[in-house]
């Protein structure tokens, strides 16, 4: 058959099946943009063009340089494969120049790489079985030198007695070609694996807005300030026009002393197949304001009797009873609103009397509140010197804030934490003019979050499926040629979706049970499903025991890393040194250049 005719079947037929997804897509998202189906196909036969130079002139080459029919096979899906990852490199750079962010590089990028080489060389392998009567011709492939077993090899031996150079040299290219293509098979079995880690995405965002729907409709996070006492006065000052004019500013006066002890009992309450952490906290606060007026300001400039105490919040959902702040032995009921959001946005305030006789004088104030949240309670310390101490059941807080606990104690029972803060570590005093400080910066508290680490857990180990493919792969490759029973890549291929399967099994499992549960029932199944085809296969127990075996270990082994964090590198590097060397071991008895067969054909 002639090379340009057969070149131009496969890269026609291969730009037709690939126009026909497009036009699927077009049916799917846009039926009336059904028209587009021509241009298409013109636009994808101009731009896979040079694939049909490339045939024509690789498919003489194997035609004249291979002697077996399966090799020149194998060597023209390997080279479609290679045209299918030149096309996936450029998507990969085309794709590089429109986005330039990090996660380009590392992740979205190399999926567009995956995807399109995947798509590509199944495509041209499609083609290629369309054609397989033209293929059986074109290399002139012939019935009639398909024999007996026994024929074959007596043959084969008196070939390789005649020739036992090109004997050599034909096994040695054979071996070389099948594991040419297996690592080709172990880089289109990373392509599921890629979106594997998007459904471990998907699914970790699914679980966080579901966190997120029941936090707004209980509370969200609680941030406190407080309590200070807004103060107004009267001042002049000189307007546009430079005339005297008389304005109303305000001081924060905030408390000298400050004492706060909470209590957090955490709840869970389940929404579907997830469970959410939410809190109570019940919250003393109690210390006393020394009010000092500036230099600059008298106490007939005070406007008195617009004195109000605030108190900030976050969220007033969370409020569970009504807030009384006992302030110079007085109840003052707070209400929503405040009366300047220099310090908060949001809180409560009420009307306190106080007089120019109370200046210098300590007044003291005490303050219950009972209040409901979800993932932090924060504080913000604006007092002179304060202590903060909290207790809860919860046995896995996370100290948040720029200032950590003075003092801790985190056990299975649940923590008590306390801070401590005086005039000499804060940016300033107790009577603010001028509110110039991020009070973000200040809030300290912790967080209460349910971890959800099985999606992380899930996600490090699908890290390492490379590690696991390409390992089994290679045994089974090894085996192969060891005990002389070929694995057709359609076995690789059904063997490398029962390892990536693995990883679907253990997201799925772990939002039902702990992960450690889920990690041993979703290997133990991949075990046995590996194990037994390869008993199927080899008809020996005992590879199928070895490949139970290693397949134990590396999971075992990746189980460890995941468990591990600070010294995960180090394990890691040593685990994967000693795994190549054992590798390195086993391949020592392979026939690479296929030396033992004469012991064979004697």
């Amino acid at each position: 058959m002639n090379t340009i005719i057969f070149s131009a079947r496969i890269w026609f037929i291969s730009s037709l099946l690939l126009d026909m997804g497009v036009l699927i897509i077009c049916l799917i998202l846009y039926p009336l943009g059904w028209y587009y189906f021509l241009p298409a196909l013109l636009a994808i036969l101009a731009g896979s063009f040079p694939v049909f130079i490339v045939l024509a002139i690789l498919l003489p080459v194997i035609k004249r340089l291979i002697d077996s029919f399966n090799n020149k096979i194998y060597l023209t899906i390997l080279a479609c494969g290679i045209c299918a990852l030149i096309y996936g490199s450029f998507g990969y750079l085309l794709g590089a120049t429109k986005f330039h962010t990090s996660d380009y590089w590392s992740t979205d990028g190399l999926k567009i790489l995956l995807a399109i080489t995947g798509i590509l060389f199944c495509i041209s392998l499609i083609a290629l079985y369309l054609s397989k009567n033209q293929l059986s011709k074109y290399f002139e492939y012939s019935k009639n030198i398909s024999l007996t077993n026994k024929n074959r090899n007596m043959e084969t031996s008196n070939y390789a007695e005649s020739n036992p150079a090109e004997y050599k040299t034909s096994r040695s290219n054979k071996i070389l070609i099948k594991g040419a293509i297996t690592a080709g098979l172990i880089g289109i079995m990373m392509i599921p694996t890629v979106f594997i880690s998007d459904l471990v995405h998907e699914r970790q965002a699914r679980n966080e807005s579901v966190v997120k729907e029941v936090d707004s409709r209980w509370a969200m996070a609680q941030t406190l300030t407080g309590p200070y006492i807004y103060l107004p006065y009267k001042k002049i000052v000189m307007d546009a026009s430079n005339k005297p004019a008389l304005v109303t500013s305000h001081l924060l006066m905030l408390p000298d002393n400050k004492q706060v002890d909470g209590k957090i009992d955490h709840e869970l309450r389940e929404r579907s197949i997830y469970k959410v952490l939410l809190y109570r906290a019940a919250i003393s606060d109690q210390g006393n304001f020394i009010l000092q007026l500036p230099k600059d300001i008298t106490s007939d400039q005070v406007q008195w009797a617009d004195t109000k105490i605030c108190f900030g919040i976050s969220d007033f959902k969370g409020i569970e009873e009504r807030l009384v702040i006992r302030f110079n032995g007085t109840d003052n009921e707070l209400s929503p609103g405040l009366p300047s959001d220099d310090a908060d946005e949001k809180g409560l305030s009420a009307p306190i009397v106080i007089t120019a006789s109370d200046m210098g004088k300590p007044l003291n104030y005490q303050i219950h509140l009972k209040i409901k949240g979800s993932e932090m309670l924060h504080f913000v310390p604006l007092s002179g010197n304060s202590h903060y101490t909290l207790e809860s059941t919860w046995p896995s807080p996370s100290f948040d804030g720029n200032n950590l606990p003075s003092e801790r104690t985190v056990s299975e029972k649940g923590f008590t934490a306390a801070w401590n803060f005086n005039k000499a570590n804060l940016p300033f005093g107790t009577v603010l003019n001028d509110f110039k400080f991020d009070q973000s910066a200040l809030a300290f508290g912790v967080t209460i979050v349910q971890p959800a680490d099985q999606y992380a857990k899930t996600n490090r180990s699908i890290k390492y499926a490379i590690l696991i493919i390409g390992l089994t792969f290679s045994l089974f490759f090894i085996i192969e040629l060891m005990q002389h029973k070929p694995i057709h890549p359609v076995q690789y291929v059904l063997i490398g979706l029962g390892l990536v399967i693995f990883y679907s099994l253990l997201l799925a499992i772990s939002e039902f049970l702990d992960f450690d549960y889920a990690y041993l029932i979703a290997s133990v199944a991949t075990i046995l499903l590996i194990g037994l085809y390869a008993k199927s296969h080899f008809k020996s127990w005992k590879s199928a025991g070895i490949f139970s075996g290693v397949l134990i270990l590396l999971y075992g082994f990746i189980f460890v890393l995941i468990r591990l964090e600070d010294t995960a590198l180090l394990v890691g590097s040593i685990g994967l040194f000693v795994i190549l060397a054992l590798t390195m071991y086993a391949s020592k008895k392979v026939n690479w250049y296929g030396q033992a067969d004469t012991v064979l054909l004697q």
